[in-house]
């Protein structure tokens, strides 16, 4: 989340009393209803990541660092804040904007769990060497 998104959120919360998780449960109808109208402001001010988005910066790290050493996974209870990729469902939408960029269908596997399989078997390797 943008530190503006995030000093936004601070100040809407703030100026509406709500300096922790129990007062928003303790907070009246009404203030909790202003919160949500001001976060949803907020929000289309500083709209969440797309996929696009995030496909990009796997990018920028495959640039960086190398295919090896990038990885992609997603929570299973959803919730991430990847417009187009809610929860693990919808992880189809993030696989085919990889194939549309021009990865490979090896490349694909390496970030969905082939390059943390091969460092804790590289791990685990070390571990018994003597």
């Amino acid at each position: 989340m943008p530190k503006e998104k995030k000093a936004a959120r601070r100040k809407l919360a703030k100026s509406l009393g709500l300096t922790s998780l129990d007062a928003f449960f303790a907070a009246s109808p009404d203030v909790r209803t202003k919160f949500r109208t001001g976060v949803g402001a907020i929000n289309r001010k500083y709209p969440p990541a797309t996929v696009s988005d995030l496909v990009d910066h796997v990018d920028y790290a495959v640039k960086l660092i190398g295919i090896d050493h990038v990885g992609i996974a997603s929570g299973f209870q959803g919730g991430g804040g990847v417009t187009g990729w809610a929860n693990a469902g919808e992880t189809l939408n993030l696989t085919k904007d990889l194939v549309r960029r021009g990865y490979s269908q090896d490349g694909i596997a390496r970030f969905w769990g082939g390059n943390i399989m091969r460092v804790m078997d590289e791990v685990a390797a070390a571990r018994k060497a003597p």
